[in-house]
């Protein structure tokens, strides 16, 4: 099996030739979720991050911006030791949702070594991502087939749940 860092280059399009039976999935389980499915992503998981590591990777950080709440502005200010509106002005802009996100990929707070700088306080976007831990995974799915492109183990988990739904 490839690590990670192999894997990389062609995750864009291995997402890419998957998407079709991929939002074919994901519109069956939307309708009709299987009773076990938080149990199986759950498993999966746990499985894909046993062998993948994030710090490895980073491709999240390296090519995409997470919505940052009020909240995350706040709490990355104080870690930083500025105001708010200067993170802002700094680091954000608003996309074409009125959301706010980082201004540049790679994230401004990722070093070289692929560790946050803000870790302890940063988005919760970040936090969450890629979103396979949670319950009512079958409410999240679109973004779980998007997220393939990005992130080996959710193109990995997606890949094993269609083989068993």
């Amino acid at each position: 099996m490839k690590t990670i860092t192999e894997l990389l280059p062609e995750l864009k399009e291995l997402a890419r030739q998957d998407r079709k039976a991929n939002r074919k999935w994901a519109n069956r389980i939307k309708k009709r979720p299987p009773r076990n499915l938080d149990a199986q992503v759950a498993d999966l998981h746990e499985a894909a991050f046993e062998e993948i590591d994030c710090l490895e990777c980073a491709n999240c950080c390296k090519t995409t911006s997470p919505i940052i709440r009020d909240k995350d502005i706040d709490r990355m200010a104080r870690q930083l030791r500025m105001r708010p509106a200067e993170l802002v002005e700094r680091y954000l802009h608003l996309d074409e949702d009125d959301d706010y996100v980082f201004k540049s990929a790679p994230c401004p707070f990722l070093g070289a070594d692929n560790y946050c700088s803000i870790y302890e306080a940063r988005p919760r976007a970040c936090r969450e991502y890629p979103h396979t831990d949670r319950k009512n995974f079958h409410q999240i799915v679109d973004l779980s087939v998007k997220n393939t492109a990005v992130c080996p183990a959710v193109y990995r988990i997606l890949r094993q749940l269609r083989t068993v739904n």
